[in-house]
């Protein structure tokens, strides 16, 4: 963070100082609110969770050379009191990047956020200091700890923004007003919590109503929803995709023999080449997102396709292809499901796994409401269409779902199963996979499925596959 005194910080967020022997030192580390990463010049933010309150760490974090806690009653060590935590760490950010003056990038959608985000961060890099969201951490205490990391000689300051309702996008560009907004898609992601795509559209668009004049809003031209959104923001609007209207469009995309993307970028200063790291088609639309941004910060077309064909994956758990000594290529891709990028991950499937015996291991999609059956039902179909070898469905109703999906589609029979939790897929697998053999897994977090990928990479470690 930019260095702020302790009593510069009590102004900002409205705070009350205690057991500060000295108001003018200086917080010149990071903001924290995971004591384990307090250290030297840092500030601890004790939040009272459910299951532990920070505030009980606040000797130790001082101990560990934190300058102060910030937290809602005095703890016996240096810190700034506050009847709300979550909001004095909102406002603090807010200040932060008053005085930055760096240009905040914030990006949002239904799917994909989190690979574009890294994209574009990997992009911006290139051209001057870039600090970014880590992971996923894109909520209402996530975001304010991203923007407090930025400094002095942070030159782009790109935040992914989350939403569960409606004014959540609203509540987090007033924290960090962003100059350029970028609105990936409008898809299926937890439909049962906004009630359709039109009320997720809603809180999308919160996005580029939130830019200034002088701003822009970088739209996807091939959803119509997103399209849509031109009319509600005062700032250039530039359109990305595959539409023919599009300013940054990708043309003769295809697929390397591996599954990685290739394609003509094409920006209104030039056109290059792109051969991607990452799997997948569906990385084509966040890589022409990432190049409309760039391009909007004065990169060149031969630039952002360089930078482009050189980035990897930054986040865990998102598409992450390894190959175990036997053969047998495992697809991590187990963070998160929706049944867009449910969808994506599985023709990514087949792309990877061209000639060769594929597995998919999926598990439940949440917060879908009363779209769930049908979605995951639509998966399973589309599994079969697909041509996918086996489906494994993994757990309880919505397993079924998927299973009976995929049964109704086809005369799979034996080419898709339903099993109880993740050890019983593991213990299939073991069972039957062969050398050669490609498997995705994929479900929402709450599956947890990330355990399957990690007990076949084990397990191919240790020479554990059937020879059949």
């Amino acid at each position: 963070m930019i260095a702020l005194s302790l009593a510069e910080i009590a102004e900002v967020v409205g705070g009350q100082t205690h057991d500060i022997p000295d108001p003018t030192v200086q917080i010149t580390g990071p903001v924290v609110r995971d004591s384990r990463e307090a250290g030297p010049g840092s500030l601890f933010v004790a939040f009272a969770g459910e299951r532990a309150d920070g505030h009980d760490f606040a000797a130790a974090v001082v101990e560990a050379g934190a300058v102060a806690v910030l937290g809602t009653r005095p703890v016996g060590v240096p810190a700034i009191v506050v009847d709300d935590v979550q909001s004095a760490l909102g406002a603090l950010a807010r200040h932060v990047v008053r005085r930055l003056g760096a240009t905040l990038v914030a990006l949002t959608g239904s799917a994909g956020k989190t690979s574009t985000k890294d994209l574009i961060a990997q992009v911006l890099q290139r051209k001057a200091p870039t600090v970014f969201t880590p992971g996923s951490l894109n909520n209402e205490i996530g975001l304010p700890l991203t923007a407090l990391s930025a400094t002095e000689e942070t030159r782009f300051l790109v935040l992914e923004m989350g939403a569960r309702g409606i004014g959540h996008i609203s509540y987090l560009t007033n924290l960090t007003p962003p100059k350029i907004g970028l609105v990936l898609n409008v898809g299926s992601a937890h439909i049962g919590e906004f009630g359709g795509r039109e009320q997720i559209a809603q809180a999308k668009g919160e996005l580029v109503e939130s830019l200034p004049e002088d701003g822009t809003a970088v739209l996807n031209a091939d959803d119509p929803y997103v399209r849509a959104m031109a009319s509600r923001t005062k700032a250039k609007v530039v359109f990305f995709g595959e539409s023919d209207e599009a300013d940054v469009r990708a043309e003769n995309v295809r697929l390397t023999d591996t599954g990685q993307p290739a394609f003509r970028l094409h920006t209104p200063s030039g056109a290059s080449d792109v051969t991607m790291r990452l799997y997948g088609e569906h990385h084509v639309s966040n890589a022409l997102a990432a190049a409309a941004v760039a391009h909007e910060l004065g990169m060149s077309a031969d630039e952002i396709a360089v930078a482009l064909s050189e980035a990897g994956s930054l986040s865990r758990w998102r598409m992450e292809v390894t190959e175990r000594p036997d053969g047998v290529t495992v697809v991590n891709d187990a963070y998160n499901a929706n049944p867009e990028s449910m969808k994506a991950a599985l023709r990514a499937l087949v792309a990877i796994g061209k000639g060769r015996r594929t597995w998919a291991v999926l598990g439940k999609m949440a917060e879908l409401g009363d779209e769930a059956l049908a979605e995951h039902d639509a998966v399973g179909r589309l599994a079969v269409r697909l041509n996918v070898s086996k489906l494994v469905a993994v757990g309880g109703r919505e397993a079924a779902w998927l299973q009976l999906g995929a049964y109704n589609e086809g005369s799979w029979g034996e080419e898709s199963v339903h099993v109880s939790d993740a050890q019983a897929a593991v213990d299939l697998l073991r069972s039957e996979l062969r050398p050669g053999d490609v498997v995705l897994v994929k479900a929402s977090r709450s599956v947890g499925l990330e355990s399957v990928a990690q007990a076949l990479l084990e397990s191919g470690a240790e020479g554990e596959v059937s020879a059949r």
